[in-house]
């Protein structure tokens, strides 16, 4: 795993030991940065699942001003430090250890907007349409962001869910890639 573009280009990621996390192939990550970017002009990105955070480091190498990571696997969040460590952007980034429910109220309390969500769960859980009613529901999101979601090809979701839309849909293999974009309701 590796940083593909930006100012931490090259970059060499640890992944997460064992079986329990499913890194997203660089194929799949250049794929969905041609979608969606390729680069920013600052902003927040909140990783959830974040795995080894593979998605919201390419984000901030990619020109993201901030990043919040969230997992509930220790080993996870470990890893995502050390990635964050070794890229120089831990300075900008937040990691926390939680489920992807609890860090939502979390962030709520808070009162953050994000420009950018990656939702890469295992993909045993199909009920992410659900999880973006509930980002939306506690506005965690500034007009016109873009929500990727990386599922299992079988699990289908909808075009629109709530303020929503489905923007680009693309398939590798056993792996499809949503995104929507919030136009607010």
């Amino acid at each position: 795993m590796r940083v593909i573009s930006g100012t931490v280009k090259g970059r060499n990621l640890k992944a997460v030991p064992g079986m329990n996390t499913r890194p997203t192939t660089d194929k799949v990550k250049e794929a969905i940065f041609s979608m969606i970017g390729p680069y920013f002009d600052g902003g927040l990105v909140l990783d959830l699942f974040a795995g080894a955070g593979g998605l919201g480091i390419e984000a901030m190498s990619r020109g993201i001003e901030q990043g919040i990571f969230i997992d509930i696997e220790r080993a996870s969040v470990d890893i995502i430090r050390q990635n964050l460590q070794s890229t120089g952007l831990i300075e900008q980034s937040e990691v926390y250890r939680n489920s992807a429910e609890q860090a939502l109220k979390v962030l709520q309390r808070r009162e953050l907007k994000f420009d950018l969500i990656f939702v890469d769960p295992p993909y045993r859980m199909k009920k992410m349409d659900e999880l973006l009613v509930n980002i939306e529901a506690r506005q965690l999101l500034v007009e016109g962001a873009i929500v990727v979601v990386e599922h299992d090809s079988r699990t289908q979701y909808a075009e629109q869910i709530g303020g929503f839309n489905c923007i680009r849909k693309a398939e590798y293999g056993e792996t499809t890639v949503s995104i929507y974009e919030w136009k607010g309701i």
